[in-house]
């Protein structure tokens, strides 16, 4: 049982300043998310330590420490035939989701997709996967978990997260958590040092390991990205690009709400529902359901 004073040399080693602050170790990290989740330490240390670690800068270990730790307390539920997307938990701002559209043209290839999230967290302030699920009729292939259901000890950070307002580091651990226990994940990201901390950080976790330089960090091809595959250690890099498959979908340059992003869903423009069809094909090509991209975008189309 962690206590408060026991706790304050963790707290130490990342709000000391520059020259005295340290990285955890494994054993150290393990210590202090198990008190976090357990509820052990004050709302304000916990509050304090996020923005300490966030500044200080995190290391792998303690991320992948963290993660051995979110093991223990994670509800896994298996689904056969099952894709994990890793959506950020800070919404979209500026697109709708077309994930749900994705899912219909997936439904006779067998193929299942894990989503999970939560209430808003810091810091985009954009519209959630779970107003999306909770707002929208789901496939049968379309299985959404929420997190206040099958990991209630981070849920439970939410109100703290919200009142700090920014970006913690949960952010970039709380994306895959291997729910569903599926072979393939796929996840987005944007910045190169983000794409390098994935791979080593959840390789090992999944089979294939997909990592989409999305729109707004997302999993979702809106425009020309790149397309990172990891599978038995080896590293591949593919370009897709939406013109190429005669789409001319213009991105939103303002910000939408809930009601504009479920309808633009609901009604889709030709070019949307293209779109939707080519991350489909992109989906059937990762699982082998198809030779290329091509060929899965013609089954489709």
């Amino acid at each position: 049982m962690m206590t408060t004073e026991a706790f304050l040399p963790y707290l130490k080693c990342v709000g000391t300043g520059p020259k005295r602050n340290r990285d955890l170790t494994k054993e150290e990290m393990r210590t202090v998310m198990r008190a976090f989740l357990k509820k052990e330490v004050l709302p304000e240390q916990a509050a304090a330590f996020l923005l300490g670690w966030r500044v200080k800068g995190e290391s792998l270990d303690e991320f992948a420490a963290s993660i051995e730790v979110f093991d223990e307390f994670v509800k896994q539920e298996p689904l056969e035939n099952s894709i994990e997307f890793g959506y950020p938990y800070d919404g979209k701002v500026k697109n709708p989701y077309i994930i749900t559209l994705v899912a219909e043209h997936l439904q006779k290839f067998d193929i299942n997709l894990s989503l999970h999230g939560d209430l808003l967290q810091p810091s985009k302030g954009g519209i959630t996967l779970k107003e999306i699920c909770d707002n929208t009729p789901l496939t049968s292939n379309t299985h959404y978990y929420d997190r206040a259901t099958y990991f209630p000890e981070l849920h439970a950070f939410s109100d703290i997260r919200a009142k700090l307002g920014l970006r913690s580091s949960f952010n970039t651990i709380e994306k895959l958590l291997n729910i569903t226990e599926s072979e393939t994940a796929v996840i987005g990201a944007f910045h190169k040092p983000f794409i390098e901390k994935y791979i080593t950080l959840f390789k090992d976790r999944y089979k294939k390991l997909v990592i989409i330089k999305g729109n707004e960090g997302t999993p979702e091809i809106f425009s020309k990205c790149a397309i990172t595959i990891v599978e038995n250690d080896e590293v591949t890099e593919i370009k897709v690009d939406p013109k190429d498959f005669g789409i001319m979908y213009s991105k939103s340059a303002e910000r939408i709400s809930l009601e504009t992003s479920l309808e633009l869903v609901k009604n889709p423009s030709d070019e949307l529902l293209k779109l939707a069809q080519l991350n489909a094909a992109v989906i059937l090509f990762l699982t082998g359901k198809t030779h290329s991209i091509e060929d899965g975008f013609k089954s489709i189309k």
